[in-house]
């Protein structure tokens, strides 16, 4: 294959080259027929709710975590080693599923770029991945926007319920960066359309409702999440469900085709459930709950993703995810760069692709936190430096020397060049961890039980993780803190939001920092989705479109056939 594609460079033209097999014939590789899906064209497909409900008296395979150290803003290729990964176990005879998020428009069309893996290394049709795809970001966004429609015509035929508008907390959604959109005031013109009050659109990936449908494990499980998410508060401070609005069918209906699992296919035909798309540094980082569980019962190892560095998506992958699917991950690779070495050592990022030694001796101690991470939370780990073209023999040395001194298992991985043959290294390594845990047992646990408070719960978090000193509250935190207390709901995990750059809550606060105190500015009860969300520092639900977005380098010629994307 290498020898084949060994000309062409770009992501969108490796993709485009491939040679896809129908979707039905790669569902036949994990036992599922033609009458298991209902095909959106000939390469994608999605999976029935009644063949998921047959595989429930399936013993379960083993599930891996990838996730990273904290990446430079260029990406350190997180879903690029977790496809190689997938496909290398293929490679090797184990049947192998992948589960990836869906890429937001948001990053698509911004700065970051889709969320298709890269090189050889890739899910396909990566145009339709990235962009449309089979339309469940588009159902999620409708579902979030009625609940807001239904809020605001309440309100305008009477207000039974007593909703108090300026304590209206659920936010329109829109699955592209628009900062103009954050804050807003609807109901202008007259009494004929609607009651004036002030608005908020926040990007659909970083949305409650984006959450709820990533952690719903049935159709009737969506229904009763949506039912209990509180959208508001009565002028008696009372919180206001959709349920008390009665609108939980109408939106369960909207999503009801969106949630069954999205089925495609690497460049070498492993199977990928792409499913599920919140952001890690402000929502829990995910795939959907119900993909990940269909793929434990379709083959004997099932790869993963979860957003950004081990301080955001694993964190609330064992924290949140685990903890309401009742999943026990048999081990994580943690994804590294010499780049992200660099930058962390103190290397300014226009000179990344220079050899630096001593920049990556630095920069060590970010990862080396992110290792005391996974034995915080009792799982075994393996780090994957990610290889890039510019990265030297003599930087590639002393990160293997690194890792041997501090008792790192690592593996050296080439997966964007030369696929799974590129993860084999990596892929072995992570069968005898697998193999050796096999042998003692799984220590795994989330970092703190559900009972305790949710102050101490952002404690262990901060320190724990972050390696911060604590936290610190806000007046409206503290205040937002005893009204959630009052209403019951403690028990639930915290869901921090925090920038993906740093450790810290400062994302110019690189490498490892030390003697730092996380700031909580606010909390937002999630109660449909299950967690508490904490806002630090200027972390934001609705991006921005940078200088030159993404966007503007897109285009199609005259058959449709797309370019720039990335």
């Amino acid at each position: 294959m290498q020898n084949e594609y060994s000309k062409i460079q770009s992501d969108l033209s490796i993709a485009q080259a491939a040679k896809l097999l129908p979707i039905t014939e790669v569902a036949e590789t994990i036992g599922l027929t033609a009458d298991d899906l209902e095909t959106y064209g000939k390469y994608k497909g999605k999976i029935h709710f009644g063949t998921i409900k047959s595989l429930e008296s399936r013993t379960d395979g083993k599930l891996i975590l990838v996730t990273a150290m904290n990446p430079t803003p260029f990406g350190e290729g997180k879903s690029t080693v977790t496809i190689g990964l997938g496909d290398a176990l293929n490679r090797l005879g184990h049947q192998t599923v992948i589960c990836l998020r869906e890429p937001s428009l948001g990053p698509v069309m911004g700065m970051k770029g889709g969320a298709a893996g890269g090189g050889y290394a890739q899910v396909v049709p990566m145009e339709d991945i990235n962009l449309h795809f089979t339309g469940d970001l588009h159902a999620i966004t409708v579902a979030n926007n009625v609940i807001s429609s239904l809020i605001d015509n309440h309100i305008h035929q009477g207000n039974a319920l007593q909703i108090d508008p300026e304590r209206i907390t659920w936010k329109r959604a829109m699955d592209v960066n628009d900062r103009s959109l954050r804050n807003i005031v609807i109901g202008l013109g007259g009494k004929g359309n609607g009651v004036p009050r002030e608005d908020h659109f926040e990007i659909t990936a970083a949305s409650e409702m984006m959450a709820i449908f990533s952690l719903a494990e049935d159709l009737l499980d969506l229904k009763e999440k949506i039912a209990r998410t509180v959208v508001a508060y009565t002028y008696d401070l009372k919180p206001v469900t959709v349920g008390d609005l009665g609108a939980e069918g109408a939106v369960a209906v909207l999503l009801k085709d969106a949630l069954k699992p999205n089925l495609v296919q690497t460049i070498e035909h492993t199977p990928a459930l792409v499913h599920g798309g919140p952001f890690a540094n402000i929502a829990h980082g995910c795939n959907s709950l119900i993909a990940t569980k269909t793929g434990l019962k379709l083959a004997d190892y099932t790869v993963t993703e979860a957003g950004f560095g081990a301080d955001l998506g694993a964190e609330k992958f064992f924290n949140i995810k685990s903890r309401i699917g009742q999943l026990t991950p048999a081990l994580t690779v943690i994804v590294a760069t010499i780049r992200a070495l660099k930058f962390h050592g103190g290397v300014g990022k226009r000179e990344l692709s220079e050899e630096n030694v001593e920049a990556i001796k630095n920069g060590f101690q970010n990862l080396m936190k992110h290792v005391e991470t996974m034995n915080a939370f009792g799982i075994p780990f393996v780090v994957s430096l990610n290889r890039f073209v510019t990265d030297t023999e003599r930087e590639i040395s002393e990160f293997e020397k690194l890792c041997s001194k501090f008792n790192i298992p690592f593996a050296i991985t080439d997966v964007w060049e030369k696929g799974g043959a590129g993860g084999i290294q990596l892929a072995e390594r992570v069968l005898s961890i697998i193999n050796q845990v096999e042998k003692t047992g799984s220590s795994f646990q989330p970092l703190y039980p559900s009972h305790v408070s949710l102050e101490d719960k952002m404690n262990i978090i901060a320190k724990n993780v972050y390696g911060a000193k604590g936290i610190e509250l806000s007046p409206k935190a503290e205040k937002q803190l005893r009204d959630i207390e009052q209403n019951g709901w403690t028990n639930l995990p915290i869901c921090m939001a925090k920038t993906q750059y740093s450790l810290s809550d400062d994302p110019k606060k690189i490498g490892r920092p030390k003697d730092f105190t996380i700031h909580i500015r606010q909390l937002k009860p999630s109660i449909g989705a299950g967690f508490i969300v904490a806002y630090t520092g200027d972390i934001l639900t609705m991006p921005g479109l940078p200088k030159h977005p993404a966007a503007l380098n897109m285009n199609m010629d005259g058959d449709g056939k797309v370019t720039g994307l990335f």
